[in-house]
């Protein structure tokens, strides 16, 4: 029995939510989502809240159900809201600047790294700070990774592109011998 998936989901002014056999839809002001959700899970709008629901006796259904409820709900929480993540750059001669819809980072290659924003994503930059925004939760943090994936940061000096608030553990260097 799931927790999770027992709280039925409140939809929120300005929010229109459509199920049309295995396609969740969500409307809202800054956008529109869909996705598609198992067939052993059922979704029922009713009276302003969304409730899911597994048939008895599947075990698949009972898996995805808490899941199925919180893919649904950050859809409604992207619609109204939006999904963010922020990521720093840190090292000598390591810099970013947005061009269009793209970024271009200097990460201590031989030539700029270009990176194109996926469909629906926006990015900010200051200084050496990338603001990544989207209704998209799953594609805003993907997004974040692959840009994170290009230049790990490393334990020596910590250079690379770190998540915002990321610790990253220190190693010492090599040691002279006594």
């Amino acid at each position: 029995m799931s927790r999770v998936g027992k709280q039925p989901i409140i939809i929120k002014e300005k929010v229109q939510v459509s199920v049309n056999g295995n396609t969740v839809a969500v409307k809202g002001p800054k956008g529109e989502i869909s996705m598609e959700k198992m067939p052993f899970v059922n979704v029922d709008v009713k009276d302003g809240s969304i409730f899911i629901s597994v048939p008895e006796g599947t075990e698949k259904g009972s898996a995805f159900w808490g899941l199925t409820r919180s893919l649904i709900a950050n859809m409604i929480d992207g619609v109204v809201n939006g999904h963010e993540k922020n990521l720093e750059i840190e090292g000598v001669g390591y810099k970013v600047e947005a061009k269009g819809e793209k970024l271009v980072l200097a990460l201590g290659f031989s030539h700029p790294v270009e990176f194109p924003a996926p469909k629906g994503i926006h990015f900010k930059v200051e200084k050496n700070k990338i603001n990544i925004s989207g209704i998209d939760k799953i594609l805003v943090g993907q997004t974040a990774a692959n840009i994170r994936k290009l230049k790990k940061p490393e334990p020596y000096k910590g250079k690379g592109i770190r998540y915002q608030g990321e610790v990253i553990r220190r190693k010492d260097g090599k040691k002279a011998a006594a």
